[in-house]
């Protein structure tokens, strides 16, 4: 049986770095064992609580600065919120945006409404899947996450 990826066995499928001023809700610090590679990412209690703080992340980046000629004031665009999570250096950006944007139905610069439970539900599960290689929580997981992260 092959091993589960790093963010599902740290129940934080977004692989949220750790940063120890972060309080996340059920936050337990730095990952362990992870082979080779450089403890990097946070760890969670629970995944409920590792994809709260994804979706908390993801509705925080509205108050950031977004990129210029991009949507309106803030991070408010697919391409804008990707880019944000998931920089060039490490990713293929383009094609995350492409694909987030198309399950979500919209333009790649078309302004969103992160706060919105759909669009949310969407842009999570996306980060999800891309980060966890199509890794997918049985829905009551992923709604409780989603739940507490609008709440």
């Amino acid at each position: 049986m092959a091993e589960l990826p790093r963010g599902i066995r740290n129940n934080n499928p977004g692989n949220i770095d750790f940063n120890p001023r972060n309080d996340w809700v059920g936050q337990l610090g730095l990952e362990l064992q992870v082979g080779r590679a450089a403890p990097r990412f946070a760890r969670f209690d629970k995944p409920e609580n590792g994809i709260r703080a994804l979706g908390k992340l993801l509705i925080n980046y509205r108050g950031k600065d977004g990129m210029l000629g991009v949507g309106g004031p803030g991070i408010d665009t697919v391409r804008e919120t990707i880019s944000r999570w998931a920089p060039g250096n490490e990713n293929d950006t383009e094609a995350y945006i492409a694909a987030v944007a198309s399950k979500l139905g919209v333009a790649a610069n078309a302004v969103i409404n992160i706060k919105n439970p759909r669009t949310l539900r969407i842009i999570v599960g996306s980060i999800i899947a891309h980060e966890n290689a199509n890794y997918r929580y049985p829905d009551a997981v992923f709604e409780e996450g989603l739940r507490r992260a609008l709440a």
